[in-house]
Parts: C-alpha cells; structure tokens; sequence
C-alpha cells in the first residue's frame, strides 16, 4: 500500500484533531478528522469536549472523572463548537459543563471534575487479568488487512484506514467469525508513536481510545458483528475515571465486560492497567443496540 503516512504523521494528526481551538468567551472549536466521512467517532467528541474544558482550568488540578451523553451522531462535514461553562472552582476541585454542538445543534452534553493533587488513603482491589504479552499478539491492523477481502467492498477503504492508536487483541475480534463468545474481551493499545510529555494530551489519548471495542463487549453473546451488517448502534452515554499516571504512548491493557443487554441497549464496563498491573482509569458506557432485520 503505497503513500500511506508514517505512524510519526499519525500521531501529530490526533494531536492536532483533539487539540480545541480557541474562540469567544470559553468556547472552542473541534476540528474535522482527516478524510473524515460519515458519522464524528465518539471518542473524538469526548476528548475534544475534555481538552475544551481543561483550557478552562488551572494546570495544576487534573480531570479524575468525565460523563458524557451522546444526543445525537456528529457529522464529519463539520467543525464542532464546544461551549464551557465554569460551574464550580473550590479549594481542591473545580467542574466544568460542556455543550458540543455543530451547526446550532446540540450533540453532546459533557462533565468534567477536576482536582488538586494530593496525597490520600490507597489501595487497588482490581488485579491485573493474566493475560498474554502484546509482544506476541498479532496487530490489528494486519487482521484487518486479512478480513477485508470478505467485507463488502463499499466498507473496505474506511476499515484498512491506518489510526493513531494501535490494538492487540487478546482473544480476537467478533467479526471474524461469529460464534457466541462469553461478554467480556482484552485489548493491549497504545498510540502508534511518542506523544508530548503533556500528560492532558494523555488523558485526551486516553478518552479517544476508551471508546473503542467497548460498546462491541455486549454483542459477544449474540455472535453478531458490525462489518457483516448483523447490528446497528450507537453510544447513548460515557464515563471515564482517571486514577494514576499514565502513558498513552506505551502499552495499556483495556479489560472490558459486558454485564446486562436487553431492551435495545447494552452496558458494558472497562479497567484500564499499565503493563506492570496499575489500575490507571475506568469507563462504564451504555448504548443503543438493535439486530438488524434481514430485508425479504
């Protein structure tokens, strides 16, 4: 594949796509991905929304926690705005509310807590699952370019897109075969090359990438996948909570399980480890999800 970019390029375009532009009176704009087509990735949409409200913030509270609720699918054909409002700044936290909205339309509304940081009670109950290194594991990206030939062939630029963030699955991905499997999967990922020492580019990595493989936890039972046509979804809400440092730029183990679906909706849980066993953040998320009927 020829002219493809370097994983350097990649990851300054991330950089760049969640790095808000300033405007008039704490808002700021969220720039198109490029090539972009079709529906915004959510991810995108949250870590624009976070890095929008940590320009509102001192730099020396950090985000612990951000929710999220999707109200209705971005479009690529467009900037999004992203309106702060400072709620609360007290002596250890600070709040902040965020509208994302694209041509006077409202897609998402956002919270964010920020804290000083300081010293506390600690323990982690959460154990680091035994799983295999990622060093052994076969990229995404090469599994991706040995299930194209079976995709139609209308999906199959969008889904050999060289990204920013690399995955390793653990025990492979749903669409490549469909056979129920238990809810719950493992993925290694990392950003594809070196980011900045800043760590709210981190945490904006970080949020991008926890919207991934998530939602797709609580259809393992089913047997169904988006790439055969099986499935339709759409994220309804998010959260993520921030514990630890981290780097997004080295390899991060993201342990999803899906407890309940039922309804037209599946909820689906996420612990996020450092490679040697540290419990870095949490995401919980909850979204639409309706089998497709086949047509007569």
């Amino acid at each position: 594949m020829d002219n493809q970019p370097s994983p350097e390029d990649l990851v300054r375009w991330l950089i760049k796509l969640l790095d808000v532009k300033n405007g008039d009176a704490d808002h700021f704009a969220g720039r198109r991905k490029r090539g972009g087509v079709g529906r915004v990735f959510g991810g995108q949409v949250i870590a624009q929304a976070l890095m929008a409200a940590e320009r509102t913030v001192a730099e020396d509270r950090a985000a612990h926690s951000l929710h999220a609720y999707f109200l209705r699918g971005g479009s690529e054909d467009h900037e999004i705005d992203y309106a702060v409002t400072r709620d609360f700044d007290g002596g250890s936290f600070s709040n902040r509310r965020v509208v994302a909205s694209q041509q006077g339309t409202p897609i998402l509304n956002f919270t964010a807590s920020f804290q000083r940081r300081q010293d506390g009670l600690r323990h982690q109950e959460a154990r680091m699952p035994d799983v295999p290194d990622p060093d052994g594991l076969p990229s995404e990206g090469d599994l991706r370019r040995q299930f194209a030939e079976q995709m139609d062939p209308s999906q199959r630029h969008l889904f050999l897109q060289p990204r920013p963030i690399e995955l390793r699955g653990v025990e492979g991905r749903h669409w490549l075969n469909d056979a129920p499997a238990p809810p719950y999967a493992h993925s290694w990922f990392r950003a594809v090359a070196p980011l900045p020492d800043d760590p709210r580019i981190h945490r904006a990595v970080l949020a991008f990438a926890s919207d991934m493989t998530l939602l797709g936890t609580c259809i393992l039972p089913h047997g169904l996948s988006w790439s055969r046509g099986e499935v339709v979804s759409a994220s309804l809400d998010h959260a993520v909570w921030f514990h630890d440092d981290f780097r997004a730029d080295e390899w991060l183990l993201y342990a999803t399980d899906s407890p309940w679906s039922d309804r037209g909706r599946g909820f689906n849980r996420g612990r996020i480890f450092t490679r040697d066993g540290r419990l870095v953040a949490s995401v919980a998320q909850e979204g639409m999800i309706r089998k497709v009927t086949p047509k007569q």
